[in-house]
């Protein structure tokens, strides 16, 4: 499946499939009950999402969108779950994949709360631009969103990415 950018793979609240990202980027987005919306996390290539029904199917935490051209593949949830009873080796798979889903999350967290606002969005441009080069991180996420994924005021990203244009 190719999704392109801006088009939505599934909807918070939602139940499915799960998806591996075969190449491009997604980005997870919940509305909260006010209807507005935080950018929660970033799909890279080879990640199955969603990682919280990977051992057992739960509705879609978040709304999943193409940030730019991605190519996707289904993975039907009867079959994963059927193959995870079949095959307990796809446990190990699973629990690999979490694995490393956490700890990136744990280098999102030292990130957010150890370095200066500069650094945060400098170490978030070169992380993204190894998956999307040569398309910018202000091309693919709002100031707001950005801010969101880093910590900080979207009049803070303003003013550094301005900095950074100069």
């Amino acid at each position: 499946m190719l999704l392109h950018k801006g088009e939505t793979l599934f909807r918070q609240g939602e139940t499915g499939p799960l998806y591996r990202i075969r190449s491009g980027l997604l980005k997870i987005v919940r509305i909260h009950e006010d209807g507005t919306p935080v950018l929660m996390n970033i799909i890279v290539p080879g990640e199955i999402i969603p990682h919280h029904s990977l051992i057992s199917p739960k509705e879609y935490h978040g709304t999943a969108i193409a940030l730019v051209k991605s190519e996707i593949e289904i993975i039907p949830a009867g079959e994963w779950y059927s193959e995870l009873e079949r095959e307990p080796a796809k446990y190990r798979e699973s629990a690999l994949v979490l694995q490393s889903r956490l700890r990136l999350m744990q280098q999102r967290i030292d990130q957010l709360t150890q370095i200066a606002p500069e650094d945060k969005l400098r170490k978030l441009q070169e992380w993204l631009e190894a998956f999307i080069a040569p398309v910018k991180l202000a091309d693919v996420l709002t100031q707001e969103e950005i801010g969101q994924f880093i910590g900080l005021r979207r009049e803070t990203v303003n003013r550094l990415l301005r900095k950074r244009m100069d």
